[in-house]
């Protein structure tokens, strides 16, 4: 499956942002898909994950209550909503397809497809 990641952007602290995965492959609805984001000399973090039929979520600890993920598997497309925004949220943010299952992962090695990241910049 081949994923292409859009709506980052510049935002003052407190505003929010859309994030857009869109997935191409006729088995989108097979995988399980999640969020990371990776800031200048840190490592690729999770952010968020939901299962393949879009009835579970998981939240990194930093973002519970902020962001919310969904799907929506009859157009390939994976969201993530981000709300009370804050300057450590800015990062380069890439949507993830898993390997295929019934489990939710926030392992970097766990996902096999990747998008090309877009930029999230929070000015304070």
């Amino acid at each position: 499956v081949q994923l292409q990641a859009s709506g980052g952007g510049l935002v003052q602290a407190g505003g929010s942002l859309r994030l857009s995965c869109t997935a191409i492959g006729r088995t989108f609805s097979s995988y399980g898909m999640g969020w990371f984001r990776q800031a200048p000399g840190k490592e690729r973090e999770f952010v968020s994950a939901v299962n393949s039929q879009g009835t579970v979520t998981f939240y990194a600890d930093s973002v519970k209550g902020r962001f919310t993920i969904s799907r929506d598997n009859t157009k390939n497309m994976v969201y993530l909503q981000m709300d009370s925004l804050k300057p450590e949220d800015t990062a380069l943010y890439y949507c993830a397809a898993d390997y295929g299952g019934s489990v939710l992962y926030t392992k970097v090695s766990m996902y096999a497809y990747w998008g090309q990241g877009t930029q999230v910049t929070v000015s304070s």
